[in-house]
């Protein structure tokens, strides 16, 4: 399995506040990545990193061998799920629309798109639930009914690559369970690579076939069974109840449980 995601002795700092140092990530194709830290630990600034919004002090990333700004002009590497979306409820546009503009930096702005690329929007939609009211104001619908819109707008130009910032913010339990089921599924029928950044440890030991802990270094980067209770102590604000550690003594390591669909093999 060859690496589609390779981010290599990378440092960034803001002047002089270093905020990432010495990250070396590998994420293999058809994976899934999870990222957990602390607020202010360089979560946020990787997934910018990622999109090319801005460059590493030192280091490399190279996704599907193209530099993050290379990736983006070609299209249909990386789709993106921000962590909020604010739309007015009067925002003129309907949710076949918005998904539509994910085919925008595919074939360009005034390019027409492909019968082939209207179709997979059409298919996205209906993938999504939102069949019956595609023609509707996004800004009209519900909450849930939004982000569904939005991933759909992430996945139109078919990326290798998915990047989700916090999509569980806001979410019930519930809630939450079948979006992980949905994310797992899409991530079957789209060959995808995710890379999930979240504070909700839950999620992030279901979806994830590997885990990294960042804060500021990368203290972890291992399978989620392995993950040290200690390191959760020491270092980071995650949802304890959830992986039944809160009442348990520091231990060197321990068996998370699995929650939801039983993971591919």
């Amino acid at each position: 399995m060859s690496q589609l995601l390779a981010i290599d002795s990378l440092d960034f700092a803001y002047g002089q506040q270093l905020v990432l140092k010495h990250i070396t990530l590998p994420v293999e194709r058809s994976t899934v990545l999870g990222i957990i830290g602390p607020n202010g630990g360089g979560k946020t600034t990787l997934i910018r990193l990622m999109l090319g919004l801005i460059a590493p002090t030192r280091g490399s990333i190279l996704i599907d061998g193209l530099t993050p700004t290379a990736a983006l002009r070609r299209g249909n590497v990386i789709g993106y799920l921000p962590q909020s979306f604010n739309i007015p409820t009067d925002f003129p546009i309907s949710i076949r629309q918005l998904v539509r503009l994910g085919l925008c930096g595919k074939t360009g702005v005034l390019r027409p798109h492909s019968k082939d690329d209207l179709q997979f929007v059409d298919w996205l939609i209906e993938r999504m639930g939102l069949a019956d009211m595609a023609a509707r104001p996004i800004g009209s619908v519900s909450g849930g009914q939004r982000q569904r819109a939005f991933i759909a707008r992430a996945l139109a130009p078919r990326p290798k690559l998915l990047l989700l910032d916090e999509p569980t913010t806001g979410i019930d339990r519930s809630g939450q369970q079948q979006f992980i089921e949905f994310m797992l599924q899409l991530k079957r029928e789209l060959d995808l690579t995710v890379v999930l950044v979240s504070h909700d440890l839950r999620a992030v030991c279901t979806i994830s076939d590997r885990i990294a802990c960042l804060n500021v270094t990368l203290h972890y980067h291992d399978v989620p069974e392995h993950l040290p209770a200690e390191l959760m102590y020491r270092m980071f604000s995650c949802d304890l109840e959830a992986a039944g550690l809160q009442n348990r003594p520091p231990l060197p390591t321990i068996d998370l449980p699995h929650f939801g669909p039983p993971r591919e093999s």
